[in-house]
This record gives structure tokens, C-alpha cells and sequence, in this order.
């Protein structure tokens, strides 16, 4: 199943004691409306190009977080994120990269529930058997005719759920 970022739900699921926000590719430019949308989450994954570390100390004051590098993130204070996360919120085993293209292994012989990934600025839920792959989208500066998005994932009867949630261009 596909779920464009036209045809997902903007509002946000209950339970945001167990809601982890999804940012990705904010390129230097952390928008007010993200960190609002993003209160009152448990965790925050933020699958790269970050852009300015200060974004990092600003999404930790909301929740934990977990970042990672981007292809834009080269300078000396990016060399300590990985290029790659694997972590486990609310049950579900997630993995992180910024690009798709760059996973040499099958999700689900890892046994992974979502894959995140970034980079592609384009926001999209699809799911393939019983994996999840989320890419929350850009939050950062517009690209082409692109939304401005983040994701919310959750767990529900212990799969994994997601949903795009499109930020004020």
C-alpha cells in the first residue's frame, strides 16, 4: 500500500505520550510551525541533513532525540552523528538512513518494522508485507513545488502507523 502525502491525514493521532515525531532534510532552516507540531512527542528521529547544530539543542528541549548525518552534513560538528540508526520506541525496531538508496539489506531478514529515510525531500508512507518505510518529507527550506512536511509514527496493536503532517509553506 502507497499513501501519497495527499491523501494522509493531517491530524494527530491519540496517545502522544507514545508518538514519536519524524523530521528530516531541514537544511539549516528549523521552522517555528515543525517545533510546534512536534510538542508533546515522546521521541524525536531526525534522518539528516540537519544543517545547523543549534536544531539539534533545540529538538532535545522537546524530547529525546536521535539524529543522524546527512549528505549535507559535513562539518566538524556533524562527525559524531552516525550515518546510520538502529533503535527501538514503543515495540517497534526502526531503522534509520538518509538516503533509500544507500540500504544494503533486507529490511525484513533484519527484522525491522520501519525503515526512515530522508533525502528525496518527498514525504511518503508505504508498507510492504509487515515493514513500514516513512519519509517524513522536508521540513526545511521548499524545494521545487515539494511539500513542507514531518511524520508521526506510533504503534498501534503493535504495528507500526504513520502520517504526514504538512507544515504552512
Amino acid at each position: 500500500m502507497t499513501a501519497d502525502a495527499s491523501t494522509v491525514h493531517s491530524l494527530r493521532p491519540p496517545s502522544c505520550e507514545e508518538l514519536v515525531g519524524v523530521i528530516s532534510d531541514t537544511h539549516g532552516l528549523l521552522r517555528t510551525e515543525a517545533l510546534e507540531a512536534l510538542q508533546g512527542v515522546g521521541h524525536i528521529l531526525h534522518a539528516g541533513d540537519i544543517g545547523d547544530p543549534e536544531h539539534l539543542d533545540a529538538l532535545r528541549r522537546i524530547a529525546p532525540l536521535t539524529a543522524m548525518r546527512g549528505n549535507i552534513d559535513r562539518s566538524p560538528w556533524a562527525e559524531d552523528l552516525p550515518k546510520t540508526a538502529n533503535l527501538t520506541i514503543c515495540g517497534l525496531h526502526i531503522y534509520m538512513i538518509h538516503d533509500r538508496k544507500d540500504l544494503q539489506v533486507d529490511p525484513e531478514t533484519e527484522g525491522w518494522d520501519v525503515v526512515i529515510s530522508g533525502h528525496s525531500h518527498k514525504p511518503s508512507i508505504e508498507e510492504t508485507g509487515s515493514l513500514l518505510w516513512l519519509n517524513p518529507g522536508a521540513a526545511g527550506p521548499r524545494r521545487f513545488r515539494l511539500p513542507i512536511a514531518l511524520a508521526f509514527l506510533w504503534a498501534k496493536g503493535g504495528r507500526p502507523r504513520a502520517m504526514i503532517h504538512h507544515l504552512p509553506v
